[in-house]
C-alpha cells in the first residue's frame, strides 16, 4: 500500500514538474503572430485586462500564462498605458517587458506657420489617439505652429497647453533680440506684426524684408495696408476668405483693416512661426515702403509709390496672363 503511495506521489510530482516546466518554457515560446502589430493599452487596465486583450489580438494563445508572468516576475501593476508595436513572433515574457519597460510609439502632427487658431485646433482634433475634449478660448496667435509629438491617449488639453507655452517661450526669445529703437514696444503688438508678416510672405529670406516695410510705416506713420489684415477684418479667423477681396472691404471700417485703421490691428490675425516672430523682432535696414508680389512666389520692393505702381502694373500684367 505504502508502495502504491509513494508510486502515485512519484507520478503527481513529476506531472507538476512536466507542467511546471511546460509553463515555464512557455514564457519564452514564440507568439503566434506572425507580423508586427500595434497594440493600445487603455489607462487603468489591469493583468487581467491586458492578458485578455493580448489574447484576442492573437498575440499570446494563454491569458493564464501571462498572468502568471506577470505575478512571478512582479510586474503586474507595472503595464504602462500607451501605444506598442509588438514585433511578430514575440513571446509573453517579450510583450511584458515591452508593456512594463519598452518605448511607446511617438505620434506626430504638424501645425504649418500662418494657421488661424481654428485651423490649428482642427489639426490637434483630428490627430489619432489623443483624447478629451478641445478648450475653449484659445486667442487668435497663441499657439506656436511646429511639429508635436504626441503619445497614444495623451490629452488634447495637454498638447494644446504645449502648444501655448512653446509660443510664449518663442515670443520671449524674440523680444529679448528686439533693439530698443524698435517701433514695437509690446510682446502681444510682437506677436501681432509677426501675423502679418507670415500672412503677407511665405519665402524665407524675405520675412525681415516685409518687416522692414512695415516698421519704417509705422515709423512714419503711414498705413500698412495688409490685405491679409482686411481678410481677417471679413472673416474674423472663421477660416479662409477663398477669394480675393472686394473693393468694398477695402473700404470697410474696421480695426483691423490696416487700409483704413491707423498702426497695428488689435491683436494677431494668425498663428506666426519662431522665424517670423525674429523677423519681426529684427527688421531689415531698407528704404522700403511698399511691396507686391512679383510672380514668382517672392516680392517686389520699391522706396517710392512711383516704382510701385511700376511693379504693381507689371504683376497685373502677369495675373492677365494666369487667367488666359
Amino acid at each position: 500500500m505504502l508502495r502504491a503511495f509513494l508510486a502515485l506521489a512519484l507520478i503527481a510530482l513529476g506531472l507538476c514538474a512536466f507542467f511546471a516546466w511546460r509553463t515555464f518554457e512557455s514564457f519564452d515560446a514564440p507568439g503566434p503572430q506572425t507580423a508586427e502589430q500595434r497594440i493600445y493599452i487603455e489607462r487603468g487596465s489591469g493583468t487581467s485586462a491586458v492578458a485578455q486583450q493580448l489574447e484576442r489580438q492573437g498575440l499570446i494563445e494563454d491569458p493564464l500564462v501571462f498572468r502568471l508572468l506577470a505575478k512571478i516576475e512582479k510586474k503586474g501593476g507595472k503595464i504602462r498605458a500607451g501605444e506598442f508595436a509588438a514585433p511578430a513572433k514575440a513571446s509573453p515574457r517579450a510583450l511584458l517587458t515591452l508593456l512594463t519597460e519598452g518605448p511607446t510609439i511617438v505620434r506626430r502632427f504638424t501645425v504649418p506657420e500662418g494657421a488661424l487658431t481654428v485651423e490649428a485646433l482642427a489639426i490637434v482634433q483630428a490627430a489619432e489617439g489623443l483624447t478629451g475634449d478641445l478648450p475653449t478660448g484659445i486667442p487668435e496667435g497663441a499657439l506656436l505652429p511646429e511639429t508635436y509629438h504626441y503619445s497614444w491617449n495623451d490629452s488634447r488639453a495637454d498638447v494644446i497647453a504645449r502648444m501655448r507655452s512653446a509660443m510664449a517661450a518663442a515670443v520671449q526669445a524674440a523680444m529679448a533680440t528686439k533693439p530698443a529703437n524698435h517701433p514695437v514696444k509690446t510682446a502681444a503688438d510682437l506677436v501681432t506684426l509677426a501675423s502679418i508678416i507670415e500672412k503677407e510672405t511665405g519665402v524665407g529670406g524675405e520675412r525681415a524684408l516685409v518687416s522692414g516695410v512695415f516698421v519704417n510705416r509705422l515709423r512714419k506713420g503711414m498705413l500698412l495696408q495688409s490685405d491679409p489684415t482686411t481678410i481677417y477684418a471679413v472673416t474674423r479667423g472663421a477660416g479662409p476668405l477663398g477669394r480675393g477681396l472686394r473693393r468694398s472691404e477695402l473700404a470697410l471700417k474696421d480695426p483691423y483693416n490696416t487700409y483704413q485703421s491707423a498702426g497695428l490691428p488689435p491683436g494677431p490675425i494668425a498663428n506666426p512661426g519662431k522665424a517670423a516672430l525674429m523677423a519681426a523682432a529684427n527688421p531689415a535696414t531698407t528704404d522700403a515702403l511698399y511691396f507686391v508680389a512679383d510672380g514668382t512666389g517672392g516680392h517686389a520692393f520699391a522706396k517710392t509709390l512711383r516704382q510701385h505702381n511700376r511693379n504693381v502694373q507689371k504683376w497685373r500684367i502677369i495675373e492677365r496672363k494666369r487667367r488666359k
